[in-house]
């Protein structure tokens, strides 16, 4: 709702007498979160533009109002100035000639409110504008204009309203007020503050962006791959050359953020970033600059333009024009050379949050104005592709089934030799020793990626290195066993169990939590379900098979009324039970393939 804004005509005659304040320094408006100051530089360059240092769009249709109540002056006068409206956080005031309004401020100002306004020199003009002290909810602000003496003819009021960090209007156009027999200004100067924003104009899309022409006239990432823009679960960006810039199209299911960025590597830092920010139902489209791990530094000035968004269905989309070079534009790349392009989405409020999971990344350069494609991308690097799938076969299979073999096949695969060898010792034998084998290569991968350790996987790494070590230790202890009828070989079997088991665990709770780490993020709770699966699966295997054990061993008949206990031989109660186990060891392998293979199908979708 606008407010009149009434403006006080005062004269020598009439007086008006009112004491000028001392010099106060304004620094501008350029928020993150919230107002804070920049230095003098910074302001100057704000006074020319009038242009928050937020990034992002400027609302369309003011809803807060500049009046006068007066429309001559002379120099000397002072006019009273009134800015109202809802409730707003910041504000700059300036006047100008209104037959060249990128011209500088002319005039000076005197506050009614030093509470809610303070003074700032812009160029060499001095107290002539005036801007917010805190961001304190405001509704009306009144200063008064001091008309100079080389007052140009025709003198017009701007004004910048901040509402909130992402909601802001640029320019907003007050009333032009005149020298006394002077002609009315030419119409031109009646722009609307759109024209006055040093952005472009912001349209609605109409509905979900199309995939058809992807591969053919623009190219195209998709996640997951070929899937519908329309989808909710589809993660969309094409690029569409025309002439001597790119039309961009980014959609994908987002409450905060969308964002993608060019990359001259698959490291986040120094990378060309364009953003889209859903705030309060508003969606502001900039571009920003990363550096490293830390927040992304949007942009005073944005280089894009056709800025257009959509919000319905779960989906946040945007889309714009940017000119494939950009030389007047620092930190903006050349889109005619190859890059990593990444993908991301997040929450934001206030601050642009920390991505919620791995961004997609491109698993090559690409050159998005050369040849169309229509390709993926992954949420993964390779290397941690690579970590997880060994880890899961190390021990969703080798191990299980080598400890399966080694605790109830003994009886069963006593006679039968391999290489000399009894053969569940050889089968036992060469599943742990490829467990040994793939949990090596897949624990130095990580390293490789990361080029050290990393703080961000919490316990993962940690548990990854008992992991390891009990791995080594394992076979190596192996290596001293007693004889069969040794006085340690008791203690050597005691020591060798426990240590297998603890490995096991622990590999078990490791994989649980490396499942949701954000370098691999497996579909969750799918991911955990799953793992309980298979943890269930082995411990109800190797129940059973203790229970038929047990059953075999010890068989007792009651004669009469007293019991007899007899203990049959443990070869000839194995052989009664070698069909049920060997059933039994094919189904729990059968079900061991199926979980890893679920796996590993998730493993190559993310």
């Amino acid at each position: 709702m606008a407010v009149l804004l009434r403006i006080r005509h005062c004269n020598r005659r009439t007086g008006c007498k009112m004491e000028l304040p001392g010099v106060a320094v304004w620094i501008f408006v350029c928020l993150y979160a919230s107002v804070v100051g920049y230095p003098n530089g910074k302001v100057r360059e704000a006074c020319t533009s009038m242009v928050p240092c937020h990034g992002g769009s400027p609302q369309l249709s003011p809803e807060h109002t500049i009046t006068v109540n007066g429309t001559e002056f002379k120099p000397g006068d002072n006019i009273e100035v009134h800015l109202s409206g809802p409730d707003f956080e910041g504000f700059f005031i300036q006047a100008r000639d209104a037959e060249r309004l990128d011209s500088p401020a002319v005039g000076s100002f005197v506050l009614a409110d030093r509470r809610h306004s303070q003074l700032l020199t812009c160029g060499r003009t001095k107290n002539s504008a005036v801007s917010h002290t805190s961001k304190s909810k405001k509704k009306d602000i009144k200063v008064y204009w001091i008309a100079p003496e080389n007052a140009p003819k025709h003198v017009q009021f701007l004004a910048t309203v901040v509402k909130k960090y992402r909601i802001f209007w640029v320019k907003i156009l007050g009333p032009i007020v005149s020298q006394p027999d002077v002609l009315s200004p030419t119409p031109p100067l009646h722009a609307t503050s759109e024209a006055m924003s040093t952005t472009h104009p912001v349209s609605y899309i109409s509905k979900p962006f199309s995939a058809s022409g992807c591969g053919i006239m623009k190219f195209c990432i998709r996640n997951p791959t070929n899937c519908d823009p329309g989808s909710a679960s589809c993660f969309f960006l094409s690029f569409q050359q025309e002439e001597s810039s790119l039309f961009i199209e980014m959609s994908g299911p987002s409450e905060g953020y969308l964002a993608f960025a060019f990359s001259q590597d698959q490291w986040m830092g120094g990378d060309d970033a364009y953003l889209c920010v859903n705030e309060d139902h508003h969606v502001h489209v900039s571009t920003a600059h990363l550096k490293e791990r830390s927040h992304p530094l949007l942009d005073a000035e944005n280089a894009l333009e056709d800025v257009s968004w959509r919000l319905a269905d779960g989906l946040l989309q945007c889309s714009f024009r940017r000119r494939i070079r950009l030389p007047a534009y620092k930190g903006r790349f050349n889109l005619d050379t190859s890059y990593y392009i990444f993908l991301a989405d997040g929450e934001a409020s206030g601050l642009i949050h920390k991505h919620r999971r791995q961004p997609l990344v491109t698993n090559g350069l690409y050159n998005v104005t050369g040849l169309p494609l229509d390709i993926g991308g992954s949420r993964a690097p390779r290397l941690i592709k690579a970590h997880g799938a060994l880890m899961f076969v190390a021990w969703i299979t080798t191990v299980s089934i080598g400890v399966i073999v080694a605790r109830f096949f003994k009886p069963v695969w006593s006679h039968s030799l391999l290489l000399g060898k009894e053969l569940w010792f050889q089968v036992h034998r060469m599943l742990m020793l490829t467990t040994v084998t793939l949990t090596s290569i897949s624990f130095v991968l990580p390293f490789v990626y990361r080029g050290g350790w990393s703080q961000q996987a919490g316990f993962h790494p940690y548990l990854g290195c008992a992991v390891m070590a009990l791995t080594i230790f394992q076979p190596l202890m192996a290596g001293f066993r007693p004889s069969r009828h040794a006085p340690r070989r008791q203690l050597f079997n005691w020591f060798h169990w426990s240590t297998g088991t603890t490995a096991r665990i622990l590999a078990v709770v490791t994989m649980f939590l490396g499942m949701d780490l954000p370098a691999l993020d497996l579909p969750d709770p799918w991911d955990t379900y799953a793992m309980i699966g298979f943890v269930a699966w082995h411990v109800g295997t190797d129940v059973l098979l203790e229970i038929h054990s047990y059953c075999l061993v010890r068989k007792v008949e009651v004669i009469d009324d007293d019991r007899v206990q007899i203990l049959q031989s443990l070869t000839s109660a194995e052989a009664e039970g070698r069909l049920f186990k060997q059933i039994v060891l094919t189904i729990y392998v059968c079900g061991n393939l199926v979980f890893l293979v679920t796996f590993l199908i998730a493993i190559n979708q993310v």
